[in-house]
């Protein structure tokens, strides 16, 4: 049995839900609010789970697995249909880099706990925590746009929905709900969009999830 304990706006259990709903797998996902209850995931019971407090967390039988990346490759090791990996070892090297430099180079200056300590130990204001997201969302997407023209096709690698592609759409979700300007990312709006017409997005977005009304 598969689940998945997540939060609706997390961009790392956003990925996990896509697989999920991609490689048409049913988990049950227990909700961790992230900001409810001076933030759920510091509970005892969730902080032994998870030591770093973070979402997601994927349990499989006797297997209690962090790191949306990681959860996402023994998704699709133990369940091979729709692959989200190409077979080839440089091909899947490629889409591996693509999705490594949004989950670790764009998305943890973002997340959560940065903004929060940014707000809140070090004392910036709204304005400047949201200079603060746009500054390193242009950025990310400046190289990001670079390097899928040399990637891309109907989607981040080739015509097939990949791994990269996982990464990619709750990063884009992140800098809309931020008004990032997307004009200066056309592949990056395109490949968003193309994404977003697949049921298996619509079904993971953060609107379509159970605690996204609690």
């Amino acid at each position: 049995m598969l689940t998945l304990f997540t939060y609706w706006r997390s961009s790392a259990a956003y990925r996990v839900r896509i697989a999920l709903a991609h490689k048409e797998l049913t988990a049950n996902q227990i909700p961790v609010h992230l900001l409810k209850d001076g933030g759920q995931q510091k509970a005892a019971p969730y902080r032994e789970l998870n030591p770093a407090m973070l979402v997601p967390t994927l349990q499989h039988d006797d297997l209690t697995l962090n790191q949306s990346l990681a959860i996402i490759e023994y998704l699709d090791a133990t369940f091979p249909q729709q692959p989200l990996l190409p077979a080839e070892p440089a091909k899947a090297a490629v889409v591996r880099a693509l999705a490594l430099d949004i989950a670790c180079d764009i998305h943890p200056l973002n997340n959560l706990r940065v903004l929060q300590y940014l707000t809140g130990t070090l004392g910036l204001s709204e304005q400047q925590k949201t200079d603060w997201i746009l500054h390193w969302l242009h950025q990310g997407f400046s190289a990001l746009e670079q390097r899928l023209k040399q990637t891309t096709g109907l989607y981040a690698f080739g015509d097939k929905v990949t791994l990269a592609d996982l990464c990619l759409v709750p990063q884009v979700y992140n800098a809309l709900r931020f008004q990032l300007d997307m004009t200066p990312f056309p592949i990056i709006a395109r490949i968003y969009q193309q994404c977003m017409t697949l049921p298996a997005f619509v079904a993971a977005a953060p609107e379509q999830q159970a605690d996204a009304q609690a």
